[in-house]
């Protein structure tokens, strides 16, 4: 738990109390300053509120990535088994496959570069 949020709310109710104490004595200096002291601390227990709310959000995230930095290994894995198994249950059409994706690779790879056409003639 975030400092702030404690002195925030220690600051809040000294606050009150020292207005509602210049409320009652009917000093009005007494009750403007405990109004003061009481948005201070309201403001600052805020400030430890947002804090704490970015701390959590962080450490989320953090855990996000680490567990989805764990499984991927796993899920690697996994999709590696199922090519093999795909390529043992049809190797033909594996062969095939691989094949015409070699070929296309090669077309796009050994062709000239386009040319603009010509102005003026």
């Amino acid at each position: 738990m975030e400092t702030n949020r404690i002195t925030g709310s220690a600051k809040d109710f000294a606050g009150k109390l020292e207005g509602a104490v210049g409320d009652i004595a009917g000093d009005a200096k007494t009750e403007a300053a405990g109004r003061v002291r009481e948005a201070t601390g309201t403001a600052q227990n805020l400030y430890g509120q947002a804090k704490d709310a970015a701390r959590e959000a962080t450490d989320a995230a953090v855990n996000y990535a680490k567990d989805a930095y764990e499984n991927s290994g796993d899920t690697f894995h996994d999709g590696s088994q199922a090519i093999a198994k795909s390529v043992r249950d049809n190797p033909l059409g594996s062969m095939l496959i691989a094949g015409g994706i070699g070929f296309a690779l090669a077309l796009l790879l050994t062709r000239p570069p386009r040319r603009p056409p010509q102005r003026g003639r």
